[in-house]
């Protein structure tokens, strides 16, 4: 079991944005590769390089190629697709977990393993925001999702006749003085506040809450929110391994 437990581990995130793969050396993440797509041939690539992985898992909220799948579980001694059914470190008290985004629950499952005696709020900053909420007796409750940053700057030129198409950067400040530096500011400002004042009802409901920031574009949120958070680039990743490493027990 020792062994199996102390095996290399590769960890997939398919996003909606970009597919990720990070190679982990126990709970240390000591190689991360992002894709527009990710396919057989860059995968083998990878795990050429890194012969001692043995042990993997994909989470999806998008179709990847099938090919993947059995490419590892033909090279990996454990490999774990993450479903509805896979077992997990936590108590799921979500209400429809068939629809439950496999990113949110990794989310979940990293704001347990790293504050196992308190509630915490996972905020993660990609295509959506999304937030989600694990109490203190390691159970998750569910949460939030609404548009990210730059899904709004797309939605307000999708949505008008006038509004162009803008990039996502850092406002140049509160007062935009032009139409693009105006969308800028509300869609970066208009998130900050949401975030604040979503952790604000959070904490009075959960006192000691720990709150986790993590995501894509969350150093456009980072630098505005000037509360204690806790930074977490990849929660993702590492709330799959955490999930890797609890299905290991299983594996014979």
């Amino acid at each position: 079991m020792m062994a199996m437990m102390a095996m290399m581990r590769i960890v997939l995130d398919f996003g909606n944005t970009l597919h990720k793969a990070g190679i982990f050396d126990g709970e240390k993440l000591i190689r991360l590769e992002k894709y527009t797509r990710l396919n057989r041939p860059k995968l083998n690539e990878l795990l050429t390089e890194f012969p001692d992985v043995k042990a993997g898992i994909a989470s999806a909220v998008v179709r990847y190629p099938p090919g993947i799948k059995k490419f590892l579980q033909t090279n990996l001694n454990v490999f774990v697709e993450l479903t509805g059914a896979t077992p997990l470190p936590l108590i799921n008290r979500y209400k429809s977990p068939a629809t439950l985004g496999s990113d949110r629950i990794a989310c979940a499952v990293a704001a347990s393993r790293l504050f196992p005696e308190d509630p915490s709020l996972v905020i993660n900053t990609g295509t959506c925001i999304t937030y989600d909420l694990v109490t203190a007796q390691n159970e998750y409750l569910g949460g939030a999702i609404s548009p990210g940053l730059q899904m709004r700057l797309k939605a307000m030129h999708t949505f008008t006749r006038k509004l162009p198409l803008v990039n996502l950067q850092d406002p140049d400040g509160l007062i935009g003085t032009t139409t693009r530096e105006s969308m800028i500011s509300g869609a970066v400002y208009g998130a900050a506040k949401e975030v604040l004042g979503t952790i604000g009802a959070y904490r009075k409901a959960y006192p000691n809450l720990q709150v986790i920031l993590s995501g894509g574009d969350m150093e456009y949120l980072d630098k505005l929110l000037k509360i204690r958070i806790f930074a977490l680039p990849n929660v993702v990743m590492v709330g799959l391994n955490y999930i890797l490493e609890y299905n290991l027990q299983y594996a014979k």
